[in-house]
Parts: C-alpha cells; sequence; structure tokens
C-alpha cells in the first residue's frame, strides 16, 4: 500500500472513532442529569436527602407541602431546584444550614424556582431564606419572607445573582441596641445584581434592596415601605455600574430616612461608574424627600423621565436631570 492510501487509512480511522467519541457524548450525556423527586410518599423525603445525593447537572424537583426545619447545603453544579404541584413552603423551624440559612447554595450556575421560604432565626443576626456563596445563581417565582435576612451573599467577586418575579418582605431582626432593622435583599461584592418583575416590601429601618455589586440592573419591578419603613428603598451602596428603571416605588412616612435611592453612601467615594434612572414612578407618602441622593464624587447620575408625587427633590449631588 502507498504512503498516500496509508495516511487516508489512518485519517479515516481517526475521523471514526472521533464520530464513535461525539455520538456517545450525544447518547450519554442527557441520561447523566437525572432528576430527583422529594416528597412525602417518594423515596426522598425532605430536601435535605437530595442535596446528599444530588450530583452536577441534576434537577430536584420537590412536591408541594409543608417542610419544617429540614435545611440543606448544595455544593452541585447545574442544579435546578423547583416546586412542583404547587409551592412547597419551607419553614426554619429554629433550625439553619451552617447557621446561616434554610439553604446555603455553594455550587455554579444554580437556578431556585417555585419555592418558599420563611422563619430563620440566627444568632448572628443575618439568619437568611438562601445564603449564596458559589457563582451564577438565579431565583425565580420564590417568596422569602419573615427571615432576619431574605437573601444574603457572600463577597464572591465571581458572583451572580438574578431574582426573578419573586417577592421579599419582612424580612427583619430585632436587635436589642438598634430597635427592629431588617434588609429584604442584601447583596455583597459580587460582579452583578439583577432584580426584575419582583415586589420587595416592608422591610423597617434597614433597606428593602442593598446591593454591593458591581453591576447593578433593577428594572420592573414593585419597591414600596407597605406597612414598613425602610431607610432607602434601593442602596446602590458602593456604587458600580447602575440602571433603575421602570420601577414603582413607594416610601412610606415611616421611612426615617428621607430618600429613596442612594447611590455610593461607603467606601471609597471617588471610585468611577454610572448611575442612569429612568422611567420610574415614585410616591413620597411622608415629609419632603430626596428621589436620588448622589454620593460620589466622579459620577454624574442621569435621571430621564421619572415621575414624582408628593413632596420631593429629585436629585442630591452631581448629576442632571432631563
Amino acid at each position: 500500500m502507498s504512503a498516500d492510501h496509508r495516511g487516508a487509512g489512518v485519517s479515516r480511522a481517526s475521523l471514526a472513532v472521533l464520530l464513535c467519541g461525539l455520538l456517545l457524548v450525544v447518547q450519554v450525556s442527557p441520561a447523566a442529569a437525572r432528576v430527583l423527586q422529594v416528597g412525602p410518599d417518594r423515596a426522598l423525603k425532605v430536601p435535605s436527602a437530595a442535596a446528599k445525593v444530588a450530583e452536577d447537572g441534576d434537577t430536584v424537583e420537590i412536591a408541594a407541602g409543608e417542610y419544617r426545619g429540614d435545611v440543606a447545603v448544595w455544593r452541585q453544579n447545574g442544579l435546578r431546584l423547583r416546586g412542583v404541584g404547587g409551592r412547597p413552603h419551607l419553614r426554619a423551624a429554629g433550625r439553619a444550614a451552617e447557621r446561616k440559612a434554610i439553604w446555603v447554595i455553594k455550587g455554579d450556575d444554580v437556578v431556585v424556582e417555585n419555592i418558599e421560604m420563611s422563619g430563620t432565626r440566627v444568632p448572628g443576626f443575618a439568619g437568611a431564606g438562601i445564603r449564596a456563596e458559589g457563582g451564577k445563581l438565579t431565583l425565580r417565582n420564590v417568596h422569602f419572607h419573615d427571615h432576619q435576612m431574605g437573601i444574603l451573599t457572600n463577597n464572591n467577586g465571581r458572583g451572580e445573582l438574578a431574582i426573578i418575579d419573586s417577592e421579599f418582605n419582612h424580612n427583619i431582626v430585632d436587635y436589642e441596641r438598634h430597635g427592629r432593622l431588617g434588609h429584604n435583599i442584601y447583596v455583597g461584592k459580587i460582579a452583578s445584581f439583577e432584580l426584575r418583575g419582583s415586589h420587595v416590601h416592608g422591610a423597617v429601618t434597614g433597606h428593602q434592596v442593598k446591593t454591593r455589586a458591581r453591576r447593578n440592573t433593577i428594572v420592573g419591578n414593585r419597591i414600596v415601605d407597605g406597612d414598613g419603613g425602610s431607610s432607602y428603598l434601593i442602596d446602590l451602596s458602593e456604587g458600580g455600574e447602575c440602571i433603575v428603571r421602570d420601577n414603582l416605588l413607594e416610601q412610606s412616612e415611616r421611612a426615617p430616612n428621607r430618600a429613596a435611592i442612594s447611590y455610593m453612601p461607603e467606601g471609597d467615594r471617588t471610585r468611577r461608574g454610572t448611575l442612569f434612572v429612568g422611567g420610574n414612578l415614585f410616591r413620597n407618602e411622608g415629609s419632603r424627600a430626596v428621589f436620588v441622593r448622589n454620593f460620589a464624587e466622579n459620577v454624574e447620575a442621569v435621571l430621564s423621565n421619572n415621575v414624582l408625587r408628593g413632596d420631593v427633590t429629585p436629585l442630591e449631588g452631581r448629576g442632571r436631570v432631563r
């Protein structure tokens, strides 16, 4: 056989091996992602049982019902954790995983859907529905209420958090020194935070939404004090690149700090960033208020097409209103 024919034979053989390998991947990969079913009539009775056996890429379906005192740490990547047949309600009932939350999520690319969580209390006053300690986390159609903090993230610089079509309310702790205080949503120093289509309300003294993320997108939400009285409706604590657009914002007469949105009140105020606030409706129910308070020294806030009702000053600090 000539060298050319031998080369062609090797090429065809290599191609055949490659195609077989690809076919094997196509056939095996979908089967590797399992669906684990949780419920009183299933082998896995509670979510924590699934957390012990789940593998990367699995979907965990949790049947509607009440799960009291069941807490878990999720370390796997690519998980889908969702309620089925209704919305399961996880009540802390005096317990917290790692003394932090009902769920501590350490994996990357995790999605939580259609889950209700309530009632976490821990000695450090930061008991949450979820403590996010991994990479990307998406919450969709969840309801977190009556914790000390609704959701709390760590300071993973690569972390991402998206909250979509969800509700957070009355996450409050009773401090002996400060009285009642709490944040419905507290985002640490992560890469990005997105809040869309959600209802956040009822915080007291703390903030409805507090974030230290480098990029913040807060669009199409209802963020209101209701029967609470927050310090800020939205606290963009360390600035960053921020868009606040098309939200309904309401500040009650009980709010101790007469400003709705705060930009860069903490840390180095000479940092660069961007702030666009547009298309929002803000109602001030109390005495004179400020819509946007910009503490940054090197960032000009841009306010556009906002509707302000009540006794409201549009902007304090650098920026322009159009």
